[in-house]
């Protein structure tokens, strides 16, 4: 009966995540979080945006969610809808998280530090070229660069979110004081070719120069400190300072005439997974290059900034190594070139005039100098016969697709690790279990679970998880959430169906990170010769229950104080340990390592006494549909010895398996099927080799001296 409503709650379960979606705050709940005295206005677009107002009924600004604006899918999918209060003059008064699903902080970080980055924008300007990161080096001073501390461990998440407010906000920028049309910019045609090279490019304004001597540089430095600090621009006034080119390459004709054929085919497979962004080329054959020694790449460079409208364009690194095609002149086949990349989901229209503006950057003095610069400008545009206007009547993917699609190459490794260990767990148990390299070949498998299903799929599952669809259900919220980890997802999926094959053993044993590295520690403190502590049986009978004493508190905290329920979930050092590989507050952290620690000498102590989602485990493994530990009629009675051997004190005295305890290591499956370890067995081959010797068999006498 149990098992049957188990399976039926599983399937609404799965039915109501699969309907379920995200919703938007409307008027009224936009209208609660208006700080006085300014009040929210009318509705002045159809994609969300309303006026606000200052005391006096005044227009003072513009307030609007990211997610009808600029829907861009997080790192679950699933899109981070954010609350932006702009000023007339394009100052961010506020910006506040309303929703989001970013695994990292649903169930690993909490919300606390996802809120506090978004707390950086208030005072900070539209048209400020606003970067999540921290500068690199002395040597970027100078630059334009404003730069937002962005979360350890949730790079992805947060630089999305940030991108989102970027989008959302210059689309505002550009309609409401720039009187500029916020339409979709339009892409690379993909069908459209014509055989061009360079010489083509440069007549026809397609690559687009910049050349500034020394003395030019002198002169913009005239009349201030920084005038006689550069001596090579004083001994070669005529040499060339800067020379750069810049070319759209993101349609391909143009990038075959400027590039060899294996970068082509390279930066083709950039467009496939980057399809949003437009590739911009920069060859600079001056001295003063495009980048300093200090830069990391993947980021943005601090000495080029890029305008469309008077308003900052974003660009960071494409991280491509470039072979410029061969044809190229001569003085530059040995340029500096990189690609820089811009999203066009924030704007960027790279048919229309935009400005490229390369910093060019002196210092003053030798002890902590000062640091000055002046800008240089290029202006570019790309013809429009090269690109074409996306449909809007297209389909988009869902954030489940989009999610998954962004995660596809862990979500195949993982697959494949789980099609391999699954049907070796279920058809080949015995032998697996009498491998005599059975040991390495376990913590070999927990090795990757902790590494690639841990630290790097950040793959943990955690009680939070079911906690907080406990906490969506009664509050009438979206369950749309569970969809947008679909590498989680898929570990969750693996843990039902060894509820139906195994019970709690499948992820317990197999399959948690943290409850790895508890094994490993183990195995430390045994080559460490530390003493292990044995809990005596009624003690561990006992301690089995505070498990489940945890589970019950944290149901109560979900219901009775739901805001609590993060703090609650520190009694998981899962966040910790395996999310942030320890970079956290050193309380956080030394809780952790106590486990770990403790694991030296008391055997997987956290697993066995206090993991509240061991506690769900056990429940679900309710659903288990068969004995898969086989049994003889010795155990128990007389025999012993597999309840002596399991450490995890899952085997009563008379023989039977509490499943529920069971963390499927498989060492009871060994001592069954082996001759040698199995009492009943070893009795039955003497008893077999006496009566040989007393019915006068003419090996016994053979057998006997062998023994």
């Amino acid at each position: 009966m149990f098992q049957r409503l188990a399976v039926s709650a599983i399937l609404i379960w799965a039915a109501t995540v699969l309907t379920a979606a995200a919703d938007v705050l409307d008027r009224a709940a936009i209208a609660e979080r208006i700080a006085p005295p300014m009040t929210l206005g009318e509705q002045i677009t159809e994609d969300g945006v309303y006026q606000l107002l200052n005391s006096g009924g005044a227009e003072a600004g513009y307030v609007f969610q990211t997610e009808p604006m600029a829907p861009l899918p997080g790192f679950s999918g699933a899109a981070i809808n954010v609350l932006v209060v702009l000023d007339l003059d394009g100052r961010f008064l506020d910006v506040r998280l309303l929703t989001h699903n970013e695994p990292i902080f649903v169930s690993g970080l909490g919300p606390a530090p996802f809120h506090a980055f978004f707390e950086q924008y208030r005072g900070h300007s539209i048209s400020e070229t606003l970067v999540v990161g921290t500068p690199y080096g002395v040597g970027d001073g100078g630059g334009q660069l404003v730069y937002l501390d962005g979360v350890t461990k949730a790079t992805a998440s947060v630089r999305i979110a940030h991108e989102s407010i970027l989008a959302a906000t210059l689309q505002v920028a550009r309609s409401k004081m720039r009187g500029v049309s916020a339409g979709k910019p339009p892409a690379p045609a993909p069908d459209h070719d014509e055989d061009l090279d360079w010489q083509a490019l440069v007549d026809q304004g397609i690559a687009a120069n910049l050349r500034v001597t020394n003395a030019e540089v002198q002169t913009l430095f005239a009349g201030t400190i920084w005038e006689f600090d550069d001596a090579l621009a004083l001994d070669a006034p005529d040499a060339p300072y800067l020379d750069l080119w810049a070319v759209d390459v993101g349609p391909p004709a143009i990038a075959r005439a400027v590039l060899n054929p294996g970068t082509v085919e390279t930066l083709a497979r950039f467009r496939e997974i980057s399809g949003d962004d437009e590739p911009i080329l920069l060859i600079e054959a001056g001295r003063h290059g495009l980048v300093s020694e200090d830069f990391v790449r993947n980021t943005a460079p601090a000495w080029i900034g890029m305008t469309q409208d008077g308003l900052p364009v974003a660009l960071r690194d494409a991280d491509l190594l470039i072979d410029l095609n061969a044809k190229l002149p001569e003085r530059l086949q040995d340029a500096r070139a990189m690609i820089l990349r811009t999203d066009r989901r924030l704007g960027f229209d790279p048919t229309r005039p935009w400005v490229l503006e390369v910093q060019a950057v002196r210092e003053h003095g030798m002890f902590q100098p000062e640091t000055g610069s002046v800008t240089l400008t290029l202006e570019h545009s790309t013809p429009e016969r090269f690109f074409t206007q996306p449909e809007s009547a297209a389909r988009s993917r869902s954030p489940f697709e989009v999610a998954i699609w962004n995660r596809r190459h862990d979500l195949i490794a993982l697959g494949v690790f789980l099609a391999v260990l699954l049907p070796a767990l279920l058809i080949f148990q015995s032998r697996l279990a009498g491998l005599a390299a059975f040991t390495p070949v376990r913590l070999g498998v927990l090795a990757l679970v902790l590494g690639f299903v841990g630290w790097w799929g950040q793959g943990q599952l955690s009680i939070v998880t079911p906690l907080a669809a406990l906490q969506a259900g009664l509050a009438g919220g979206s369950l749309a959430f569970l969809l947008y980890d679909p590498f989680s997802l898929l570990i969750w999926g693996g843990a039902v169906l060894g509820f139906v094959l195994w019970g709690r053993g499948l992820f317990c044993g197999w399959l948690c990170p943290f409850g790895a590295l508890q094994e490993f520690a183990h195995h430390v403190g045994r080559l460490l010769r530390l003493p292990q502590v044995k809990v005596p049986a009624r003690w561990d009978a006992r301690l089995k229950w505070l498990k489940y004493a945890v589970l019950a508190a944290l149901v109560w905290v979900t219901v009775a104080i739901p805001a609590q329920l993060d703090r609650a979930a520190e009694v998981e050092p899962f966040k910790t340990a395996i999310t942030t590989f320890f970079l956290r507050e050193w309380y956080y952290a030394a809780y952790a390592l106590f486990w770990v620690f403790l694991g030296m000498v008391l055997f997987k102590g956290f697993c066995r006494y206090v993991c509240p989602l061991g506690a769900l485990m056990a429940i679900g493994g309710a659903l288990r549909l068969r004995r898969w530990i086989p049994r003889r009629a010795e155990c128990g009675t007389p025999c012993q010895l597999c309840r002596v051997e399991c450490q995890y004190g899952a085997i009563e005295k008379t023989g039977q398996v509490v499943y529920s305890e069971c963390f499927q290591c498989l060492d009871c499956v060994k001592i069954h099927d082996d001759a040698r370890l199995c009492v009943p067995l070893r009795l039955d081959a003497r008893r077999d080799r006496r009566a040989a010797q007393i019915a006068g068999h003419p090996n016994a006498g053979a057998a006997t001296v062998a023994q």
